[in-house]
C-alpha cells in the first residue's frame, strides 16, 4: 500500500495560507486603500481622512478639564501660553477632512506635570471656527466635538 507522505505537509500549508489571508484581511481593515490610516473617533465611528468627517459628540463628554481653559482662550482670542497656539495646523497625517492650507488652527491643551507642551491639542477648522477636534496623542487620532454649552 502506497503512503502519501505529502498529505500532512499539504494540510499544514493550507493552514499557513489561510492564516496569511486572515492577516491580510485584518490589515486591510486598519489601512485605507490609499495607504492612509483609519482614525476612530473614540466611540466606534471610523473616519478615513478626506472622505468622511468624524462623528461629533458634546465637548463635555470626553475633554479633560484643561481643554475648557483652552476653549475659553480661543473664544477670547488669547493671549495663549505658547507661541505655536493659533498657528496653522497642516493636517500632514491626513486624518482630518482635506481642506485648503490655513483652514485648521492648533491650540495647546495643558498636560498637568508636563515640562513641555505635551501631546494634547485642540484643532479648529474655519474662521471663525466651525469644526472642533481634540487629540490626546499628538495628532495620532482625533475626536470631533460640538460646542454645546462646554460644561465640564
Amino acid at each position: 500500500m502506497a503512503v502519501n507522505r505529502n498529505a500532512g505537509r499539504h494540510r499544514r500549508s493550507t493552514w499557513v495560507w489561510l492564516a496569511a489571508a486572515l492577516c491580510l484581511v485584518a490589515l486591510w481593515q486598519v489601512v485605507d486603500h490609499g495607504g492612509r490610516e483609519v482614525a476612530v473617533d473614540g466611540i466606534g465611528n471610523m473616519a478615513t481622512g478626506a472622505r468622511d468627517a468624524p462623528a461629533r459628540t458634546p465637548a463635555h463628554a470626553f475633554l479633560p478639564p484643561e481643554a475648557f481653559k483652552t476653549l475659553a482662550l480661543i473664544d477670547r482670542g488669547g493671549p495663549f501660553p505658547h507661541r505655536q497656539d493659533g498657528g496653522v495646523f497642516q493636517n500632514r497625517e491626513r486624518l482630518l477632512p482635506q481642506q485648503p492650507r490655513g483652514h485648521y488652527r492648533e491650540y495647546t491643551v495643558a498636560t498637568p506635570g508636563a515640562r513641555d507642551r505635551g501631546a494634547r491639542r485642540i484643532v479648529t477648522g474655519g474662521d471663525p471656527p466651525r469644526e472642533w477636534y481634540y487629540t490626546a496623542d499628538h495628532y495620532g487620532s482625533f475626536r470631533a466635538f460640538e460646542r454645546t454649552g462646554d460644561t465640564p
